[in-house]
């Protein structure tokens, strides 16, 4: 059976020892969790926007990664807050050109942390520049509303969420709604609050970092995967 291609927007990196030069990079874990769910990895060049459309018209899926902080402008905020880190305009651009045509055209779409942030602001909604308590480094559990996608993904109503975020949504975006929360409040997890034109799942945790060993995290992966067959 053919694999779906799941499009990966790469990630640019300063440095990488094995290549000597500027890399475009996709995290190794996220890429392998894409595989074992029966995708094919297909990582993208993120330049020209305004190609997206036609490049993402040969794909059966997308994941929007995490990655640095999107530039505040993009919500609205007059000031940057000096914690941010890794903004890159050019890759903000792209993502957001993926993560708009993306969710237009219905093509199932998994937002994993920044990716997360890229939907909520794409669709019209904020974040908060920098958390009192950044959630780095850390897995918890999260609180999963019963009955939503990410219930029946996750197959419970709670999960052990590895995290590495210093932002979060602030105003969530219109059509959207709640399905997971951590113990302080924070929004964990996000999905259509009503039926739309493709699959989608954003979750702000990294459920790569242990879908090998926790088999609700590769769920996650292989749900998206399934949504594109």
């Amino acid at each position: 059976m053919t694999r779906p291609l799941i499009a990966l927007p790469a990630r640019f990196s300063e440095s990488a020892s094995a290549l000597r030069y500027r890399a475009e990079v996709a995290a190794r874990a996220l890429v392998e969790a894409v595989w074992r769910g029966g995708g094919e990895p297909f990582i993208m060049h993120p330049a020209d926007p305004a190609e997206v459309p036609a490049r993402l018209a040969r794909c059966d899926g997308v994941l929007l990664p995490g990655g640095g902080d999107l530039h505040p402008r993009h919500y609205g905020a007059a000031e940057a807050h000096e914690a941010l880190y890794d903004v890159d305009e050019e890759q903000d651009a792209f993502d957001l050109a993926v993560a708009e045509h993306a969710l237009a055209s219905g093509l199932p779409t998994l937002a994993v942390c920044r990716g997360l942030q890229v939907v909520n602001v794409v669709r019209g909604g904020t974040l908060r520049q920098h958390m009192d308590s950044a959630h780095r480094h850390v897995v918890h559990p999260v609180a999963v509303e019963p009955g939503t996608l990410l219930a029946k993904t996750v197959d419970g109503t709670s999960a052990a969420a590895s995290c590495y975020h210093h932002q979060d949504i602030d105003v969530l975006a219109d059509g959207l709604m709640v399905t997971a929360r951590a113990a302080d409040g924070t929004i964990e997890g996000v999905e259509y609050a009503e039926p739309g034109p493709g699959w989608f799942l954003g979750v702000q945790w990294h459920p790569e970092d242990t879908a090998a060993t926790d088999p609700a995290q590769q769920e996650i992966f292989t749900a998206l995967v399934r949504a594109c067959r």
